[in-house]
């Protein structure tokens, strides 16, 4: 599939016309917490326009694009076809406009709206996609050093460690493919 996320919110901003645009690119787990944030922080914008693309378990994918006053089109689709365009998936952007006094058309807004997501993207450090999951690890006694050492260098957090009667159990959270490197150990 070869998708791109981030792991961490990316800020630019572009000026058309007097019109003010600050765009945040954001990972979609915090993409709802973010905008209201956002429109705490900026009540007296004119706009804030959103597009974002998620990933589900089975794989669909869900995308959404608001333009949030704007002219139908204008703005949000814009903004998710370049999130397409860039293959960008588990990800949201917000753009606010501070509106300068000069009406920048259709063609205008479909072009500056994007421009401010790119301008974030530039400054985005963009990583391969993976599917983040979580498992429990279990594993004898004698072999409990062994795991810890595989997770240790492994891209994996461990959530909780604890002790049975029959050995160790490990909840671990990561990529998929490095999970599944550790499929031994699945319970």
């Amino acid at each position: 599939m070869d998708l791109l996320t981030l792991e961490q919110e990316a800020f630019g901003e572009t000026e058309e016309r007097k019109s003010r645009f600050l765009a945040y690119v954001v990972p979609i787990a915090s993409f709802a917490e973010r905008l209201d944030q956002l429109r705490a922080e900026h009540p007296k914008a004119n706009h804030h326009v959103t597009a974002f693309r998620l990933i589900h378990p089975n794989n669909q994918i869900e995308e959404s694009a608001k333009d949030d006053g704007e002219p139908s089109g204008t703005s949000g689709m814009p903004i998710l076809k370049l999130l397409i365009g860039r293959r960008l998936i588990d990800v949201g952007a917000v753009v606010v406009r501070y509106f300068g006094g000069t009406k920048l058309g259709t063609g205008g807004l479909a072009r500056a709206y994007p421009g401010a997501v790119k301008a974030a993207l530039e400054q985005a450090p963009l990583v391969p996609w993976s599917r983040r999951v979580r498992a429990t690890l279990k594993v004898g006694f004698a072999k409990a050093s062994e795991l810890e050492a595989m997770i240790a260098h492994a891209p994996l957090i461990i959530l909780d460690r604890r002790f049975t009667e029959e050995g160790a159990v490990i909840d671990v959270e990561g990529p998929e493919e490095a999970v599944n490197s550790l499929a031994d150990f699945h319970a």
